[in-house]
C-alpha cells in the first residue's frame, strides 16, 4: 500500500521511518573509509590465503575452506566462490581464544585444540558477496575467523566459513580495513613467482598415485610479479595443476562432496548462529 506523505503527517512519517529501518535493519554496512590497499586471494585447491598490497604480495596464511566445497545455496554449508568483501571487523583488541557466540564476547577464553570445542574464536571478519554467485554470503554469516580446532587448519573443515588460526587471523586483523576485497578461486593463485616465493613447505594433498612420489618446495625464491592479481584471475597456472605436475591425484577437487554425518545444523551451529 502507497500513501502520500501528505495524508501520513509528521507521526505518520516518523513511524514510516522507523518501520523502513527495521525492514533493513540486516542490510550490509558501508564502511565510512573503505581499505582499496589490500586484497585476499584464497585458493580452494593450496588452502593457502594471500595478502596482496597494492598487487605486492605481503604474506601467506594457511586456511581451511568447507569440507563440502563450493557453492553459496543457504544451508549448504558451503564456501562461496567468487569476489567479496570485508563488510566488518569485529573482535579487536580481545585475546587470542577469545570465544564469540552471535559475533559476541563471551568472556571465554580457550587453548587451541581444546577437546571437545570448535568455536569461532580470536577475530571475525565478516564477508559480503559482490556476485550473484555470493550473493547469500553476508545472510549466511560467512566469516574469515579464528578456529580452537588448529589441528586442520590446511585442509577443509569448516562449514562454510574460512578458518584461520588465532596468531594469523589477529596478525591479518590487524593489517587491512573494512571493504578490503577478497577471492575465493579454484585457481589464480600459484603463479609461478608468488608461489617460489611464498610457499616454504611442501603443499598438502591426497598421496601421490606413485609411493615414492613426494611433495616438493616449488622452487627458489624470484622477484614478484608487479601485476596485481586480482585483474587477471583465470590466465595463471591453477593450484590443480601445480599439484598434477606432482604427481599427486587431484580429482578430489572437482569431485562433488559427499555428506557426512557430522553435515548437521548443531554440528555447524558455533560458525553459521548469527
Amino acid at each position: 500500500m502507497n500513501l502520500h506523505p501528505r495524508l501520513l503527517g509528521p507521526l505518520g512519517l516518523f513511524a514510516l521511518g522507523v518501520f523502513s529501518f527495521g525492514a533493513v535493519g540486516c542490510a550490509v554496512p558501508t564502511a565510512s573509509k573503505r581499505d582499496s590497499a589490500n586484497v585476499l586471494e584464497v585458493s580452494v585447491p593450496a588452502q593457502k590465503m594471500m595478502l596482496y598490497r597494492k598487487g605486492e604480495l605481503v604474506k601467506t596464511y594457511p586456511v581451511s575452506t568447507s569440507k563440502f566445497g563450493l557453492g553459496d545455496e543457504k544451508g549448504s554449508y558451503r564456501t562461496p566462490p567468487g569476489k567479496l568483501e570485508v563488510a566488518q571487523k569485529i573482535g579487536a583488541g580481545k585475546p587470542a581464544g577469545a570465544v564469540f557466540k552471535s559475533r559476541q564476547w563471551t568472556g571465554e577464553v580457550i587453548k587451541p585444540n581444546a577437546p571437545g570445542r570448535d568455536p569461532i574464536v580470536s577475530r571475525i571478519l565478516w564477508l559480503n558477496g559482490l556476485e550473484p554467485q555470493n550473493r547469500n554470503a553476508y545472510a549466511r554469516c560467512i566469516y574469515i575467523h579464528g578456529t580452537a580446532a588448529e589441528r586442520d587448519i590446511g585442509k577443509p573443515a569448516s562449514y562454510g566459513c574460512v578458518r584461520m588460526k588465532s596468531k594469523d587471523v589477529i596478525d591479518l586483523h590487524d593489517r587491512i580495513g573494512e571493504g578490503s576485497q577478497v577471492l575465493i578461486v579454484e585457481k589464480g593463485l600459484w603463479r609461478k613467482a608468488e608461489a617460489r616465493k611464498a610457499v616454504l613447505e611442501p603443499i598438502q594433498a591426497l598421496p601421490p598415485a606413485d609411493p615414492a612420489a613426494v611433495a616438493m618446495p616449488l622452487g627458489a625464491a624470484e622477484p614478484p610479479a608487479a601485476k596485481p592479481v586480482w585483474r587477471g584471475v583465470g590466465i595463471f597456472k591453477s593450484g590443480a595443476e601445480i599439484l598434477q605436475e606432482s604427481g599427486f591425484d587431484t580429482e578430489y577437487l572437482t569431485a562433488e562432496p559427499a555428506l557426512s554425518d557430522e553435515a548437521t545444523p548443531s554440528a555447524a551451529a558455533t560458525e553459521l548462529e548469527p
